[in-house]
């Protein structure tokens, strides 16, 4: 009875394995990337047994039970194994490098620790987007939107706006797979942006459609859309009083430096004005006890007249302007 059971715990594990042996992992990589692959087991290296990575039916790398290694010709140079874990490193994989990849121990029975169908691909061509405007208003817009790419693929849809949302009209086309592959799709997003999408497994290219930028006839209706945030009007009532009180101070500043420069200019013209008559009338300046001994300014031309026309009769040639001129000097000294 036991044995029997134990018999059928063995075939249902040999079972599994063979299973889980022809389990293929799909893998895609672009082209003039490096490729890496892992085993999916242990390897145990027996006696008149090797382990080996083969492309297709031929072999890539060999390790013997020895721990010699050998890479075969064609990869030498562009394949590295990690003898840890026994994973394998393409480097700059190409078209011709799409295949099937398998690891195992090989000999008096053929243990694969791991299986691999690599598909290298190319990076997708730009995709661009069109628009086609059929009909337009202050309030509602209708226009068809042509998803394009550089190799003649194409598809296009039409989508229907009002003043709060776009829709995408049934009977377009969303998304096709081309000859080479890739995908093709073109969708609404965020409300009013259509995206067109050329994507395959390894690479992917954006277009974005503004339909604000091709719809509604009054542009006053572009800004009600949306209210702003009330973060915005903090943020503009906070700068406009900064930028008030700026101006303020800075006119405060400029006031205070004219008030400044007038008042120096009014007292240098009064000290001027000040200097300038006390040496014209020296005779002010002095005390009043010596005003009886010193003739007034009037007694004196008086008397320098009256000499000068003693000495013009006497036949003097001597001017009165010339003695004028000389006690004036004399005052002014």
């Amino acid at each position: 009875m036991h044995p029997i059971i134990l018999l059928f715990v063995i075939s249902l594990l040999h079972a599994y394995e063979a299973r889980g042996s022809d389990t293929v992992t799909p893998v895609f990589v672009q082209k003039g990337k490096d490729l890496l692959l892992n085993v999916t087991a242990p390897v145990k290296i027996v006696k008149r047994s090797d382990f080996r990575w083969r492309f297709n039916d031929s072999n890539i790398f060999r390790l013997f039970d020895d721990n010699r290694s050998k890479i075969i010709g064609p990869y030498d140079g562009r394949v590295e194994i990690f003898l840890q874990n026994h994973s394998l490193l393409l480097k700059n994989v190409q078209q011709d490098d799409s295949g099937r990849y398998t690891a195992g121990v090989f000999g008096d029975q053929n243990n694969y620790v791991g299986k691999y169908s690599v598909t290298v691909q190319d990076p997708v061509s730009p995709v661009n987007g069109t628009v086609d405007l059929l009909s337009n208003s202050s309030d509602s817009c209708n226009l068809t939107v042509t998803c394009s790419t550089q190799d003649s693929h194409h598809i296009n849809s039409t989508f229907r706006c009002d003043t709060n949302t776009c829709s995408q009209e049934e009977g377009g086309e969303r998304s096709k797979v081309t000859t080479s592959g890739t995908s093709l799709r073109v969708y609404l997003s965020k409300g009013f942006s259509v995206i067109c999408n050329h994507s395959n497994q390894v690479s992917s290219d954006e277009h974005t459609t503004m339909i604000r930028d091709f719809c509604f006839s009054n542009p006053v209706f572009l800004f009600s859309i949306t209210a702003p945030e009330p973060r915005s009007y903090i943020i503009i009532t906070i700068v406009t009083v900064i930028v008030v009180l700026v101006i303020f101070a800075i006119a405060a500043f400029v006031r205070h430096r004219k008030k400044g420069k007038h008042e120096s200019v009014v007292m240098e013209n009064t000290l001027y004005e000040t200097a300038q008559v006390k040496s014209v009338n020296p005779l002010m300046d002095q005390n009043p006890t010596d005003d009886a001994a010193a003739p007034s300014p009037s007694s004196i031309y008086s008397l320098i007249e009256l000499g000068s026309m003693k000495s013009t009769e006497a036949g003097d040639t001597t001017q009165p302007e010339s003695l004028y001129a000389q006690v004036d000097k004399s005052a002014l000294a």
